[in-house]
């Protein structure tokens, strides 16, 4: 992804990459570029010649606090994206190359810390083919055309007070990188049915291809299949763009990973779901991210990861850890949380209910047995109510 900031007329032209994904795109379908003034400071951004919007788009003037950030700022006065990154806790290195970096040799070839780095890099390959393939204006167009979505924190709302027990989103993936397959027989739309017979608030659709042999395509397919649930795209996001595609086809909620987006992305995403009338589940993993979160205005949902992005070790006390420690300053702002992965018994969702959460997102124990919708059922030591 490259870019360029420019100044006034009078003024020169610095270009970088890896700039903040908020600096490149409008804040809605509606937005209309206001006249520039000779004081302020326009930023666009030059897209690719193969699509059809690369002409130089301009998004906003510095007089939205968004282009005020500090990331802003210090982009602007020479640092990368990857060290402001870095100074706010965040350990994925963003590559901005035109091909995959674990391909090629020498100085071509990069070495990823861990999965999730090397799942980011591949993500960015792949979404910078995607826009080639469908611009962002046909995406947007596409998006505005959809069914209304429908209200995922609503439904996990009504579930938990059904039940009296943390609403359950259950997930549809077929594979994962820790894990491999999960299920030789995948039907996406069938596994979806059986989940919201059985209890299930919310779905959960896995849509990368690459590591999860997940799709849009699954996603779609779910959403037109007459499924009522709201969906969650699960994909790992780094551009506008891959919500609006995600609305397009029939999401309701999108994954923001604190893990690998900075504040000011996350500001930015929140805008575009908010403008889309969609969700946002914001992911954590530790006590540094949740800080960072919590700092940030429009956040409803949390999501509290137990899976360390180390050694991908799972441990539900990671829930209870951080909701002691910052469950005050959670319940302040009327925030909910979500406890998500390493959980497989009745014992582990009393406990993480016990620390506070309103809701649990659970793939691979459901999964991974015969009956994914009957293994609800085992999961919460009750049957629960659609």
């Amino acid at each position: 992804m490259e870019s360029s900031m420019s100044m006034s007329a009078a003024a020169s032209v610095v270009v970088r990459t890896c700039v903040p994904a908020a600096v490149m795109l409008p804040l809605s379908p509606s937005f209309t570029r206001p006249a520039l003034r000779t004081t302020g400071r326009g930023f666009r951004c030059r897209c690719s010649s193969a699509t059809k919007d690369s002409a130089v788009v301009y998004s906003r003037l510095l007089d939205d606090a968004l282009f005020r950030s500090a990331e802003v700022i210090q982009w602007e006065s020479g640092k990368s994206m990857n060290a402001i990154a870095t100074a706010q806790g965040i350990q994925i290195r963003r590559r901005c190359r035109p091909r995959y970096p674990s391909e090629g040799t020498g100085a071509e070839r990069a070495v990823p810390r861990n999965i999730l780095e090397q799942i980011i890099w591949d993500k960015e390959v792949e979404v910078a083919q995607r826009k080639a393939r469908t611009p962002l204006c046909e995406v947007k167009a596409s998006a505005a055309l959809a069914p209304p979505p429908r209200d995922f924190v609503g439904a996990l709302r009504a579930a938990c007070r059904r039940n009296a027990v943390p609403a359950l989103v259950a997930e549809v993936k077929k594979a994962s990188p820790s894990k491999g397959l999960l299920r030789d027989h995948f039907d996406p739309v069938e596994i979806a049915r059986t989940y919201e017979k059985n209890g299930a608030a919310c779905l959960s659709i896995l849509t990368d291809e690459k590591h999860f042999q997940g799709s849009f395509e699954n996603l779609e397919a779910v959403r037109s299949s007459g499924i009522n649930c709201p969906l969650l795209c699960k994909e790992f996001v780094i551009d506008a763009w891959q919500i609006y595609y995600a609305r397009s086809k029939g999401a309701d909620a999108v994954l923001l990973i604190a893990a690998v987006l900075p504040d000011i992305d996350i500001t930015y995403f929140l805008r575009v779901c908010k403008s889309l009338g969609m969700a946002a589940l914001v992911e954590v993993h530790d006590e540094r991210e949740l800080d960072r979160v919590l700092k940030i205005d429009g956040v409803e949902l949390i999501g509290i990861n137990n899976r360390s992005l180390g050694t991908f070790e799972v441990d539900t006390a990671n829930t209870n850890m951080l909701l002691e420690k910052r469950g005050d300053i959670i319940n302040e702002k009327r925030i909910q949380v979500v406890s998500e992965s390493g959980l497989f018994t009745p014992d582990d969702v009393a406990y993480v209910q016990k620390a506070g959460v309103f809701a649990v997102l659970v793939g691979e124990s459901l999964l991974t047995q015969e009956d994914p919708g009957r293994a609800i059922a085992g999961l919460f030591g009750k049957e629960l109510l659609p």
